[in-house]
């Protein structure tokens, strides 16, 4: 298999400016007018123009723009890169999400080294081809010989010259202590913590810019035990990183909570000091209305995952509500074999409908994409990203809509989504084009799905 090739260390020399010059449309997430374009240099957007201004000193280079829709990247919020391994599975094809676990878990056991390598190459590539720059993963499986799980996830970030926000996920609460991971895949607590603070030390970078940045992340209610909860944030709050985990996702989750802890779920979450807002929560669809209320005063974020929560079943998060509240919302494609797919902006239009079928037709397309950039970025703590504005990262995605899918559309933004576009055609990370004419240059496709699908066949075959 063809790598694609490592990114730059350096940013873009800062006397180098580039113009993308005169969208066909632009979605800022902001009040900025971009129908100008914007400049960018140094890795950053240096002016947002509107139409018919001019740079405010020459460019070196000038990129046309006028068949593209300019974005923002497109943030995804929660993951499971290695489950792109285990997609449309047919024992867990129509199974809600405990039954599904519980069936997936002992193939999951098997993964080793090289099927993560290709598994999380095949979802940043997916994620990346999708119009996504920044995405946050949660490993959480870290069986016999898988010690180096995140290593090896940062190594295939830096060779997609994305970035990341890559969770030291955990499961302490095997089968015999009443959890539901078979025990071959849980670990002693002094283990995940000696490793989440390597992590840390190792590979966490801080401030505008970072590319890659380490959240402590057990998994869920019913795989891991209070203590290991509280121990991750007070290490977190310690080392000054962000907690992140799988909450109110179903009824049966619920259940759980207070048949284990005596506690519904935010309640825990209190309890083990996670209500903070260095957390997010993968799902939160099943809240009370006080619960929702404490959440935003706590400034806790929520991943929200349409597909997943309609394939499995799981419910309809409270978007709106939520966010009246003060909670940060962003979107997360979740992992592929519960989605089954890695495509941000058409998890974006998911969004929109699953939040339209709740709460009526007038919740707008601008909505949907601001969820999936400015919202998404709040959510992992990223004020340098998601947006199109002087001063922010130069993180884009530029879209064509020449397919015949589009063909008929009027309004460029509303036709992303209600039309249903799936590629982006220009993809830019830190100033520096990652996907060119909708490809990645150096990365053998080809090559890939076939070692991918080969290590897929292998792993549920046993």
């Amino acid at each position: 298999m063809t790598q694609a090739p490592s990114a730059p260390r350096a940013s873009a020399p800062t006397d180098s400016r580039l113009w993308i010059r005169n969208p066909l449309a632009a979605f800022t997430a902001n009040s900025y007018d971009a129908s100008g374009g914007v400049v960018v240099s140094g890795g950053r957007i240096v002016e947002v123009l509107a139409a018919g201004q001019q740079p405010s000193a020459p460019c070196t280079e000038t990129f046309d723009a006028g068949s593209h829709v300019l974005l923002p990247g497109l943030i995804n919020t929660h993951h499971h890169f290695y489950q792109t391994l285990t997609r449309a599975w047919g024992p867990v094809a129509s199974a809600p999400l405990f039954p599904w676990l519980q069936n997936l878990y002992p193939v999951w056991a098997r993964l080793t080294p090289r099927d993560l390598e290709l598994a999380a190459t095949v979802a940043l590539a997916e994620l990346l081809l999708s119009g996504c720059t920044t995405a946050a993963d949660h490993h959480y499986l870290f069986p016999a010989g898988m010690e180096d799980a995140i290593d090896i996830e940062v190594q295939a970030v830096r060779r997609l010259g994305m970035r990341a926000t890559l969770t030291r996920g955990s499961m302490t609460l095997g089968q015999n202590d009443g959890g539901l991971p078979p025990q071959s895949t849980v670990q002693a607590p002094e283990v995940i913590l000696a490793d989440s603070e390597r992590l840390i030390g190792q590979y966490h970078q801080r401030g505008d810019g970072a590319v890659i940045q380490i959240a402590l992340a057990p998994c869920s209610p019913f795989s891991v035990t209070k203590e290991i909860m509280a121990e991750s944030a007070l290490m977190a709050q310690r080392l000054d990183v962000r907690l992140h985990t799988h909450l109110a996702e179903t009824l049966d989750e619920e259940d759980f909570c207070r048949e284990m802890f005596s506690l519904r779920s935010v309640d825990y979450l209190d309890s083990v000091g996670w209500l903070t807002d260095r957390t997010w929560l993968g799902h939160g669809i099943h809240f009370s209305d006080a619960e929702i209320a404490r959440l935003g005063a706590a400034g806790t974020g929520v991943a929200h995952c349409p597909t997943s929560n309609m394939r499995l079943a799981s419910g309809t998060a409270r978007v709106l509500e939520l966010e009246a509240a003060g909670v940060p919302v962003g979107l997360g494609v979740d992992g592929s074999a519960s989605n089954d797919a890695s495509n941000m902006i058409l998890e974006a239009r998911q969004a929109l409908y699953l939040q339209r079928l709740r709460y009526g037709a007038q919740v707008p397309v601008e909505r949907a994409l601001g969820w999936a950039t400015r919202g998404s970025a709040a959510v992992l703590g990223r004020p340098d990203l998601g947006q199109l504005a002087p001063g922010m990262q130069a993180d884009l995605a530029l879209f064509k809509l020449d397919a015949l899918k589009f063909s008929g559309s009027h309004d460029p933004i509303a036709a992303l989504l209600l039309c249903a576009a799936d590629r982006a055609d220009r993809v830019m990370v830190a100033g520096q084009w990652r996907v060119v004419d909708g490809q990645i240059p150096g990365l053998d496709i080809a090559g890939l799905i076939a070692e991918h699908s080969a290590a897929a066949r292998r792993l549920v075959a046993g």
